[in-house]
């Protein structure tokens, strides 16, 4: 099972790679958004840190978003996942490298993307270290929800509409605790009251939504 993992793991990351355009223009999304976000306010430096923890992780949500229909939606079309639905080896193996290699190729970037980005606005190196540990625990947790959703209405003609739909409300618990961790960093306070719900979050999501996913591929590609 483990040879299984890594072949889908690995044939995702080269698919991943060779559309490193496609990865490329969600991170200046990202960046750009958080960039130019203050010139919409006053630009002042304690506003803006007053909204960055929000807004760096409004910006890591839509950003995953616009990501998340590359996860699936190639492989149904092109068949793959039938022959992963008819394989013997374990569905739920193969949605948790799939998803790996998304968060990988696409969450990754944006945890090490974020620090620089915040530091450049003004942001205090606690802050930005304080956004890279949570947007490494939360971004792993948006991927796995956001799998979830694009597998259900993987049949769908317009199923990126109903997404933000059906995975929005189950990544309130990521936006708060993310966004706490933040915050207490910027008032000096422990980011543990963050991080650590952020972690047990993760795990919960580890635990479930792979066969979740599995779940929903198998009623998606029959």
């Amino acid at each position: 099972m483990l040879s299984v993992f890594l072949a889908v793991l690995r044939r995702d990351l080269c698919i991943g790679w060779r559309e490193r355009g496609a990865v490329l223009h969600q991170l200046l999304f990202f960046v750009l958004l958080v960039a130019l976000f203050p010139l919409a306010g006053s630009g002042s430096p304690g506003g803006v840190r007053t909204v960055m923890p929000g807004l760096i992780w409004m910006a890591a949500l839509v950003a995953t978003m616009l990501s998340l229909q590359r996860l699936f939606r190639p492989d149904y079309e092109d068949g793959t996942l039938v022959q992963y639905r008819l394989s013997p080896e374990p569905l739920v193996l193969i949605a948790l490298a799939k998803v790996l290699a998304h968060w990988l190729v696409s969450g990754l970037l944006l945890c090490l993307a974020a620090p620089g980005v915040m530091l450049a606005m003004g942001a205090s190196p606690d802050m930005a270290g304080a956004a890279a540990a949570a947007l490494a625990l939360g971004t792993p947790v948006l991927s796995l929800i956001g799998a979830i959703g694009t597998a259900l209405t993987l049949s769908l003609p317009r199923g990126g509409l109903l997404l933000g739909i059906l995975v929005f409300p189950l990544y309130v618990p990521v936006l708060i605790f993310g966004a706490g961790a933040m915050r207490a960093a910027a008032l000096g306070l422990p980011v543990s009251q963050g991080l650590w719900p952020l972690a047990g979050v993760l795990l919960l999501a580890v635990a479930t939504a792979p066969w979740a996913i599995a779940a929903a591929l198998r009623i998606g590609v029959e």
